[in-house]
């Protein structure tokens, strides 16, 4: 009898086994994912990965205070940058349930004094991101404004006389100023501020009591500090008055509190299942309500990360599986939305392979060069492909250049992020398209001619202030003039061409493939300009 019942339980007890060696190889790999990060001096914060309600990673990694020597622990408190977003959203269909307000109003119903270029704007085009209303983050002065104190009344003023960039549910752009514009819709519907609303009706109940909105002023315990990269190691990162980012991007909390809320808003503690449904469904570009939601591998996926000075989050869940990745960092960088797709590939039993675990080959410069062009991945957002000394480089928009390397002779990958870039070529054989992998998305790009280069207008104060006469080797210079409005360039016993703006910084010439981008030094003063060419960067400095 006993040898008959040892012979009919073997079996589960050899599945048991190995199911608990498959836990504690995920476990490790986890961890060797987490450090190379850390290693690689990308990467401080605090991880939570969890499934259903068993907890599988809860660690800090690198300081929550360098100079004190503080290390990073699963209770410190984090600014979440633009996961602020999805308790807005969360907030203002409350008010949709309790008949408040609902999603299909017009914003000028609210707001009576509304633009006239709001006729159509409606609550959920904000909260889709499809208002067309400009970000007040990309406007010129922004970076000034920082450090000022504001209200959410002056916040609004910046933008809303600012022509709108496309008709209302037309197309899809990320916009701060959407949710900005709710936050101020939320007090004056509500009667509450925001940060009280939020306090009341959200943390509260779910018991996030690590969680709020974050003050310069107030004392905040274990409130982690914020970095940025610098070239001889981490530095204090750069002030923000946490009045300028308000409901899209002001709240803090913890890896734990996340976890509540996760399990609060998918639990049906939050919203009906009707609001949740809305609030989960994709609109446009794979944008719901203040959540991102899209299939990786198989597996779908609601996620939405943040970047703000010093800080940059990544907040993932996997509702078919129940999977809660929470990634904060106190060290700005692209590495938490990294980590947080792949702690859930690995969860997934995904194979995956680290930039330190990547081999490096020697592609033809001839092969090299074909590469060099500018990308276009969504509206406003390109990746510049240059060959510089040899070197392919890559620069995406608003973002510094950084070398890429070859797996193949197609495949090259960063060593600074995880990402990799492959070339694609059409049928007849030449290089039209780029896709860039990274965080567990395939993004394509389509490679510019000069004939499909989009013309920006940019204030005529910003073009005088390229104006000069840029050497860019002995005996070879750039005049830039501002004639009627026009900027003009000449070079050196050439004609003189004008140039077309497609960024505040960046132009092109339509007589010939070329752009011009101009530089400032650390005092904002225009001081070089570079010339895109052939893919060739030449560097042209102000005399």
């Amino acid at each position: 009898m006993t040898r008959g019942r040892s012979r009919r339980t073997a079996p589960f007890a050899l599945l048991f086994v190995a199911s608990l060696l498959h836990a504690q190889h995920n476990i490790i790999r986890m961890n060797q994912i987490i450090q190379s990060y850390v290693d690689g001096k990308q990467f401080m914060g605090a991880v939570l990965v969890a499934q259903g309600d068993q907890i599988i990673l809860d660690n800090g990694y690198g300081y929550a205070n360098l100079e004190w020597q503080i290390a990073d622990a699963p209770d410190a408190r984090f600014r979440l940058g633009s996961i602020t977003k999805q308790f807005t959203a969360a907030a203002i269909l409350l008010l949709e349930e309790r008949g408040k307000l609902s999603t299909n109003d017009p914003v000028k119903k609210y707001m009576p004094d509304a633009p006239a270029a709001w006729e159509k704007v409606t609550i959920y085009n904000l909260l889709t991101h499809t208002s067309g209303i400009p970000s007040f983050t990309d406007l010129p002065d922004y970076r000034s404004t920082e450090a000022t104190p504001t209200t959410p009344e002056k916040l609004v003023a910046r933008f809303r006389d600012k022509p709108l960039e496309f008709q209302p549910g037309e197309k899809w752009k990320y916009s701060n100023s959407g949710y900005v514009l709710l936050g101020y819709l939320l007090e004056k519907i509500s009667g509450q501020s925001y940060q009280d609303f939020i306090q009341q009706n959200i943390f509260k109940p779910l018991g996030m009591t690590d969680s709020g909105y974050d003050s310069n002023s107030a004392i905040i315990l274990h409130r982690a500090y914020g970095y940025s990269p610098g070239p001889n190691g981490p530095v204090n990162a750069g002030y923000i008055d946490m009045t300028i980012p308000f409901s899209a991007g002001a709240l803090y909390s913890t890896t734990h509190d996340l976890l509540r809320w996760e399990e609060g808003l998918f639990g049906g503690k939050v919203l009906s299942a009707a609001s949740l449904k809305k609030m989960t469904t994709p609109f446009k570009e794979n944008y719901a309500c203040g959540l991102f939601v899209r299939t990786v591998n198989g597996h779908q996926l609601i996620e939405h990360g943040g970047g703000i000075e010093g800080f940059n989050t990544d907040l993932a869940y996997y509702p078919d599986d129940k999977l809660t990745v929470v990634v904060l960092g106190n060290l700005n960088g692209g590495a938490p939305n990294d980590i947080a797709s792949k702690l859930a590939a690995a969860v997934h039993g995904e194979k995956i392979v680290l930039p330190s675990e990547r081999k490096e080959i020697t592609v033809p410069a001839a092969v090299l060069s074909s590469y060099a062009g500018t990308y276009e991945l969504a509206p406003g957002f390109s990746i510049a492909i240059t060959l510089e000394n040899g070197q392919l480089m890559e620069q995406a928009t608003n973002q510094p250049k950084f070398p890429i390397f070859a797996e193949s002779p197609t495949r090259f990958f960063l060593k600074v992020v995880d990402a990799q870039i492959e070339f694609v070529k059409n049928d007849k054989g030449e290089v039209n398209q780029m896709i860039l992998h990274q965080g567990g998305r395939d993004m394509k790009g389509v490679r510019k001619l000069a004939s499909e280069r989009k013309e920006i207008t940019v204030p005529p104060a910003v073009l005088s202030s390229y104006a000069g006469t840029y050497e860019l080797a002995p005996g070879f210079s750039i005049a830039i003039t501002l004639e009627n409005g026009q900027l003009m360039e000449q070079a050196t016993n050439q004609p003189k061409f004008p140039l077309f703006a497609e960024s505040p910084t960046r132009f092109f010439l339509k007589v010939v493939d070329a752009q011009i981008e101009f530089i400032k030094n650390d005092k904002g003063e225009v001081n070089a300009l570079v010339l895109h060419q052939n893919g060739r960067d030449i560097k042209g400095v102000r005399k």
